[in-house]
């Protein structure tokens, strides 16, 4: 049985005592910042800034009904562009372009600047999750392909429960492969090479073809136990075992005659640390988990257990790794991920504070603060940053308006905790219709802090199909990727990013690999980023980040930025272009799938959000394929059903039969998910539909979906999470 949440009154605030004895015993010692300038900081912050974050959603509000009312006083009418988007200049929703300019950013660590590779976003609820990410700096490549899809399960080579040698040999064929495309010896393959590799009087024994490519080596008693290549500046680490007595034990070095243990790649070099999509906290009690993790990770002292195989296991932030040079130089490389925050945008508020009229405190603004202020930790040992800088991504911002509201922001977090102008960087997520058509103001406002832009394809859909919700039914979900705006959008992200003087300064990203089980896949596909400009772009997992890292090896990124940077830039009206089917014939068989496949979705995720607290998901589509869900999914598929009934493609009764069917599906695929069993027991929603809090919420956001501000899918979920919360007190 839960107690009921205590306040605590402080410098005009209540503040939930889980909150305050966090702040108060755990996040300020060891600071310079006392209790009483950061709580008194807080509060002026809060209460001044309050207001103002109202108005910024109230003109979200404001323009988004202009908008419709546009598309609803020409219904019937043939669509006239050039109409609309004069329109949308004379209600200041495209903004004028200024004249062009450099980003100003300082103190950017080589992980943003010059470095391209993965990036991982994780939930900073889980901690055990989070030091997997943290430490996918560097991940086995072997480990990768033997557990992946790209070794195919053909000719005796099965994963097994067990090692199996000959699926062991085909990793080591195509690790061998892959050091012949990025590390080539002269004259000779890795795999035809009968010499052992050494280092012989201060040199390499085998002759490579770019000789520059040798960073370093280890040796164990004589005998040569690592060698640290570097190409496209990404260290690749190939392991020797020389170790007679444990090669019985070690199949992989055992079949190898160059006694190569593993390949070990450098692989996430970055990962968010996220408060916001991928997460599911509602209170300061699930506020605390997630900035208690935060701190300890800027602490360096964040660690989990959990079993594996009978053994209770403690994981921990991996060491620096540290080698020799050729010439008797120790070299030093950082052994984890550099770690971003992402807190929450400018919408939700959070009852952790009331302010003194009673009113939650904006979440987004309590984030920045908690966020920053942990950093100070990391400031002393520099474990993770070695500029100092704070690296904080913004979600969900509408327009330069919104972004100016964010640096000022970070300009009283500043203040507060006596930081230099500008140390907080910002990431901005370009992930919603009105920040894409006025990219280049949005940066032009946090020029000094920011050090990141992304295309957001999950969000921006979602924020596409509510935008133009009255101009009629959108295409289906699955041809969303290639209308006419997806492309300009990628394109005009990179373009942009490029012209502002982000390379070799800031991240221009790429968004997330969504099925984590089909890697061949993405290795087929995934490609497209880095040759798209991007010098990042999102995985899903630590071992998607060691494959995704191949592609950086096969492709020089900031090469390519000389030539995208003589390409035709984006055009808005592509951008502008509308995704609707003007004439629709969709079979009813072609429908009820559409449908079948989102409600699936959606019930697949919310059922763990609200039942269990789980904010990210891997869900079953209706092909039973994985698929990675998160809010920004979930709005998408939401929306579209929204949409379809407001333009009668279907009916609510339709929907409710289809929402009943594929809850029943859902409730038997998380009965036979094993995973599920280190949270709480799942509850079934079928067949007592109306007893059921997740299977209400999943309706409320489709048959609600219209109405929820700019298309979220918070407001709904948080609030059918606390009545799912309220039950256990």
């Amino acid at each position: 049985m839960k107690k009921k949440e205590k306040f605590i009154k402080i410098h005009n605030l209540s503040v939930s005592n889980v909150l305050l004895n966090f702040v108060n015993n755990e996040l300020l010692p060891g600071t310079s910042i006392s209790r009483n300038r950061f709580w008194k900081g807080l509060s002026k912050t809060l209460h001044d800034l309050s207001s103002k974050n109202k108005t910024i959603l109230e003109t979200r509000e404001k323009i988004q009904k202009s908008i419709d009312s546009f598309h609803l006083q020409r219904k019937g009418k043939k669509f006239n562009f050039n109409e609309y988007k004069n329109y949308l200049k004379k209600i200041d929703y495209i903004k004028k372009v200024g004249p062009d300019f450099k980003i100003q950013t300082k103190n950017v660590d080589k992980e943003i600047s010059s470095i391209c590779g993965p990036q991982l976003v994780c939930p900073v609820s889980n901690a055990r999750f989070l030091l997997n990410a943290a430490n996918a700096r560097w991940v086995s490549l072997y480990d990768s392909l033997y557990g992946s899809n790209i070794i195919p399960e053909i000719k005796g080579a099965l994963k097994g429960k067990t090692y199996n040698p000959i699926r062991g040999k085909k990793v080591i064929e195509y690790a061998k492969n892959l050091l012949d495309k990025y590390i080539p010896i002269k004259n000779i393959s890795w795999n035809n090479l009968n010499v052992v590799p050494n280092i012989v009087n201060g040199s390499l024994n085998i002759e490579l073809k770019h000789k520059e490519q040798l960073v370093g080596f280890k040796k164990n008693k004589a005998k040569l136990s690592s060698l640290l290549f570097k190409n496209n500046n990404l260290h690749i680490d190939i392991l020797f075992d020389h170790n007679e007595k444990l090669e019985k034990n070690n199949p992989e070095g055992n079949q190898d005659p160059l006694k190569i243990h593993d390949v070990i790649m450098e692989s996430a070099i970055s990962t968010i640390c996220d408060h916001e999509d991928s997460v599911a906290a509602v209170d300061a009690e699930d506020k605390v988990i997630g900035y208690r993790n935060w701190l300890l990770l800027m602490k360096g002292s964040l660690s989990a257990k959990f079993s594996k195989k009978g053994k209770v296991i403690t994981r921990k932030l991996n060491s620096d790794r540290k080698y020799q040079s050729i010439k008797n130089k120790q070299i030093k490389l950082h052994g984890r991920s550099l770690l971003l925050n992402r807190n929450v945008g400018h919408l939700m508020t959070n009852h952790a504070i009331l302010l003194k009229d009673g009113s939650e405190c904006p979440e987004g603004i309590l984030d920045a603060f908690i966020t920053s202020a942990a950093c100070l930790h990391d400031f002393k040992k520099k474990g993770n940053s070695r500029t100092n800088s704070i690296y904080i991504v913004k979600p969900k911002m509408h327009g330069p308006e919104e972004c100016e509201f964010t640096n000022q922001i970070f300009e009283r977090v500043e203040n507060v905790l006596r930081l230099k102008r500008n140390q907080i960087l910002c990431g901005i997520m370009d992930e919603e219709r009105k920040t894409s058509v006025n990219l280049k103001e949005c940066i032009r406002v946090l020029k000094k802090r920011v050090f990141f832009v992304n295309t957001g394809f999950l969000d921006r859909t979602g924020d596409e199909i509510h935008t133009s919700m009255e101009t009629g039914p959108m295409v289906l979900k699955g041809d969303m990727k290639s209308s006419k705006w997806i492309k300009a959008y990628e394109n005009n992200n990179v373009d942009v990013g490029l012209k502002c003087g982000f390379s070799g300064k800031a991240q221009i990203g790429k968004g997330m690999w969504a099925m984590p089980d089909l890697l061949k896949e993405m290795m087929s596909q995934k490609i497209s980023h880095p040759l798209s400009g991007a010098n990042c772009a999102w995985v899903p997992s630590p071992t998607a980040a060691s494959l995704h890292a191949l592609h950086y090896h096969e492709v020089d990124v900031f090469s390519l930025h000389k030539k995208i940077k003589r390409r035709k830039s984006a055009d808005l009206n592509h951008l502008l272009t509308i995704p609707i089917e003007y004439n629709p014939s969709w079979s009813k068989e072609i429908i009820e799938r559409e449908l079948k496949n989102n409600c699936q979705g959606i019930l697949g995720y919310v059922v763990r959000w609200i039942d269990q607290s789980v904010g990210c998901s891997k869900v079953l589509d209706i092909n039973g394929i994985g698929l990675m869900e998160d809010r920004a999914t979930c709005r998408i598929s939401s929306q579209l059903i929204a949409n379809w009934l407001h333009h009668g493609v279907c009916s609510k009764k339709q929907v409710m039969e289809i929402m009943k069917k594929m809850a029943k599906i859902v409730d038997y695929q998380n009965l036979k998910d094993h995973g599920m069993k280190d949270q709480d027991p799942y509850q079934p929603m079928a067949p007592h539909f109306e007893k059921s809090v997740a299977f209400k919420a999943a309706c409320d956001l489709v048959f609600h979906g219209k109405y929820q501000p700019s298309g979220y899918t918070e407001p709904l979920l948080h609030f059918n999470r606390l009545i799912k919360k309220s039950a256990l007190l």
